[in-house]
Parts: structure tokens; sequence; C-alpha cells
């Protein structure tokens, strides 16, 4: 493996970084300091363009892009980060939130400088509640020394920061669906266009931004495009937090350059598989990506590599299955989470999800038939890519890509009128 120097994560675990003193001490709010002073918005849109930064909450659309598409109108602008972090197997959010809460503020008041945005609102799911409060009182602590309110270190910039807590929607992690929720209405995506860009949060431009994304702002400002821009594939470059769970001997959190392989993901960081097992499956991005499979394992991880594979990256979540994992089950588990999180606005979504929960539990049961397995091999084409928004377009992808791959185990189901691993421990995609 080659010599990899931790970024976002450096001190994570060794320092207590949800201390403003010790995050000040270790070159913390030096970037701020050198955005407010030395640069120019337009220099700072033009900095993270030039690095390649792309979004690391799922879509992978980059940041610099996504910033200059704000009007320039004069209308006030918006500043959202997305911390609803809700896909199964992933967790590096609320780690960050947790441990290193400063690190966030600091690349929100710098992108918010970056699109001359003054009102900013963090979106924190509800059940992140400890998040919440260490998240709340490093904001007091960061307005207690001048860097939110008026003037920020006598820039002129004036910023309010503003903490909303979700109520547990999955659904509200989609950009739209927060807009609204923050709007104080029912969590559900907008019809688009328009896009947030022109009409946002309250019909203003706004940005929706990931933690993890804003958390490398900071970085890029101190340490240049250039330096960013050479870690990883050049089109998909920079650091990236995977969460590693299931049947491994070290899940957990692992900061990696871009473009590693699976493989070394799997074997080098996550201390490989547990004593004696084979790998049946991964999926790379989360509840919502396809799988990949063993003969899969020297893909890149890194947007463009497993686009090509016909699966994400995601968000990260990165969930290992060996040989004593049921993948009926493991697809009833995550068919049942969508179905259940669906807000209901789209037919495909609402009902096909409720249907393909059904057929995958008759199976699980024991009481599926042939024309279950018929239907399921074909109706990935009418939900996937009719929906408002990507919950829809989630349901199918892991359950289609091991159907395809290990048809015999699906049929099984059916020939023995039961699940043939019984005595297996039950699939958990955390």
């Amino acid at each position: 493996m080659a010599a990899f120097e931790p970024v976002l994560t450096k001190g994570i675990g060794e320092l207590d970084l949800a201390d403003i003193d010790v995050y000040k001490q270790h070159g913390g709010f030096s970037a701020l300091e050198k955005a407010l002073k030395e640069m120019t918005p337009e220099a700072i849109v033009g900095e993270v363009s030039a690095s390649n930064l792309r979004g690391r909450g799922g879509a992978g659309f980059p940041t610099g892009k996504k910033w200059s598409f704000l009007p320039k109108d004069g209308r006030p602008r918006y500043l959202v980060c997305n911390c609803d972090e809700a896909e199964p197997g992933t967790f590096k959010d609320h780690m960050l939130l947790r441990l290193t809460p400063f690190a966030i503020i600091e690349g929100l008041i710098i992108s918010a400088y970056a699109i001359n945005a003054s009102h900013v609102v963090m979106y924190i799911r509800g059940e992140f509640l400890e998040g919440y409060r260490i998240f709340k009182r490093a904001l007091a602590a960061a307005s207690a020394a001048g860097y939110l309110g008026k003037d920020i270190m006598g820039s002129g910039f004036t910023m309010e920061l503003i903490l909303h807590r979700g109520a547990g929607a999955y659904i509200c992690g989609e950009e739209t669906a927060m807009l609204e929720s923050i709007e104080g209405k029912r969590g559900e995506p907008r019809l688009k266009p328009p896009f947030p860009a022109n009409a946002g949060l309250y019909g203003m431009p706004t940005v929706v931004n990931n933690v993890e994304t804003l958390c490398c702002v900071p970085h890029i400002i101190n340490r240049g495009a250039g330096w960013f821009s050479a870690i990883g594939p050049p089109k998909c470059p920079g650091p990236k937090i995977i969460s590693v769970s299931g049947n491994v001997a070290n899940p957990g959190n692992y900061e990696i350059p871009m473009g590693i392989s699976a493989r070394e993901l799997l074997e080098e960081y996550a201390g490989g598989l547990l004593p004696g097992r084979r790998l049946k499956a991964i999926q790379p991005g989360g509840g919502s990506s396809a799988a990949i499979f063993e003969e899969d394992l020297n893909v890149g991880i890194d947007f463009d590599s497993l686009a090509a594979k016909k699966t994400m990256l995601g968000s990260g979540g990165f969930v290992v299955m060996d040989d004593r994992t049921c993948l009926v089950r493991a697809s009833q588990t995550l068919v049942r989470f969508f179905e259940h999180e669906s807000c209901g606005q789209c037919t495909p979504c609402r009902e096909g999800g409720q249907w393909v929960a059904r057929m995958v539990g008759r199976l699980e049961a024991g009481e599926g038939s042939v024309n279950d397995l018929r239907v399921l091999g074909v109706i990935n084409n009418t939900i996937t890519g009719t929906n408002l928004c990507p919950l829809g377009d989630s349901i199918m992808p892991f359950l289609s890509s091991v159907l395809r791959r290990f048809p015999e185990e699906f049929a099984a189901h059916v020939q023995q009128a039961g699940c043939p691993f019984q005595k297996a421990p039950e699939f958990s995609a955390a």
C-alpha cells in the first residue's frame, strides 16, 4: 500500500478536535484567514473548480461548477450543508460531525464567502443527537471567537449559520426534499427544473453541499488546487472517506486516496475477510448501489471507474458480504428499507417498491414462485428511471445485480420452499 497521509481525518482519535483551541493549534481557521484576507470570492471558486473536487454526497458533481451555476441577479443566496446521512452502510459524515466540527464550520464559512451567501443552514439528521449537541457547542465557540456573525475577521463579510434538525426521513437527503423540510413542509422532492441554483430555499439561489465536500475546501485553499488534483485520478481526485462494514476483520471509516482498488481497500485497510470465509458480494456505494464481485476487485474506488462497472461510489458505504450471506435476505432488507422510506409521490416508487418487497419477502419465507423470479428479472426496467428523485432508482440495483450473478440462489428459495441459509447470521448494512 502506497504511503498516504490522511487529510480529512488527521488527528481524529488522537486530538480533541471538538475543542476550538486544539483545532486552531493544529492549523484550524488558517484557510479561512487566507480566504477572507488574501482571496476574492471569484478566486476561491476558481481554485475549487481547478481542483476538480467532486461532491462527496453521492452524485459526484463538480463542486466548483455547481457554485458557478448561481445566477448573478442580485437576489439573496443560501448555502445548505447536507448532514442528513442515512444511506445504509454510510457513517462518515456522522464521524466528522462529532469529532471535527470546526472543520465543517470552516468549510462552510469559506464556501459561503465564495458564493456570497450570508445565510447558511446546517441540516442535521434527527437521530444524530450527540453530533447535534457537539456541533451546537462548536458553533457557539466559533461565534464567540469572531468566526461567525458580522464583519468576520475584519473582512466585511457577514454570515449567519442556522442549525436545523431533520425528523429522520431518508428522503430528505435528496436536496430539494431537504429544502422543503427546512421550509417547514413535508419532505418531498421537487420537480426539476427549476434547479436549486436558480430557485432553491425560499425560491432563492441555493447551493447544497455535503459535509465531506465542505471539509475538503479549507485544505484546497491552504495547499492549492494542484496539490488536491494530484491525489488520485485526474478526473476524480482527492482524499475520500469510505465507510467499510459487513463481514470484514476491521470495519470502520478509512480515508483513502481516490482510485485505489477495491482489493486494496478490502485487504490492506479493512484487514480482509473473516478467517476461512470467501467473498460473495460488495456494495461499493451503500444500499443504493449495485454489487460488485470477486472478479471486480481490481476496479478503482472512484466515481468513473465504478460507473464503468454499472454501479457507483455514491456516498462511500462499502458493505462486504461473505459466503454466509443469504443474498435474498440481504435484498429483502434493502428493499423493505426503500419501500418504507418512499415519500409516495411517484407511482413506480410507491407501488413498485411495495410489490418488489412482497415478492422478495415471499421468496425468503419459502412461499415464492417461478413467476416471482421472472417478474423480479424484468421489473427494473419499469421502476428505474421513472421517478422524480433517486430513491425510486435505488430499489432495484442491488437486487438486480445479485439476481443476475447468483440466479441459482434465488431459485433454491423456490425449489426448497425456504431459505438455504437459515442458520446464517442476519445481514446488516451497518
